[in-house]
């Protein structure tokens, strides 16, 4: 599995869905890059699918879900939180808030519990009522 390759397809998603939140719905280009990131989308599920869709069923059994199991690209946020390069140059991601996929386990209770796949690394985070609170999984 080349992981490099999919951290870079990755990060090229999450810079086009900033960039679309953004945007304003009257913008003239908005409707342009939608598009392009739905096919962006649809070219990450059919290449990503078969590789985290094993590592979803893993995290959902160990914490006790019983939540469907979606295509990979509907645990993307919305938005995310750039943050500063670190030392090699590399820009890390964060998430907050209600993005990602809401998930249920008999774990932490009621609370509200969401999925979220973040870039470099590539990796799937557990937000609980807005925070990101671990990582669940990491590419290698």
């Amino acid at each position: 599995m080349n992981w490099e390759q999919l951290d870079k397809q990755l990060t090229e998603l999450v810079k086009k869905r900033n960039l679309l939140h953004q945007m304003d719905y009257s913008d003239e280009s908005y409707d342009d890059l939608e598009e392009e990131l739905h096919d962006l989308e649809d070219d990450f599920n059919e290449a990503y699918e078969s590789v985290l869709e094993p590592e979803l069923e893993k995290i959902y059994a160990k914490l006790k879900s019983d939540t469907d199991i979606l295509l990979p690209t509907a645990y993307l946020a919305n938005h995310y939180k750039e943050m500063l390069p670190d030392a090699s140059g590399v820009v890390t991601y964060e998430v907050s808030g209600s993005e990602g996929v809401p998930i249920e386990s008999d774990q932490l209770g009621k609370v509200d519990m969401r999925i979220v796949l973040v870039p470099n690394p590539a990796r799937f985070v557990l937000l609980v009522n807005g925070h990101q609170l671990k990582e669940l999984w990491k590419s290698r």
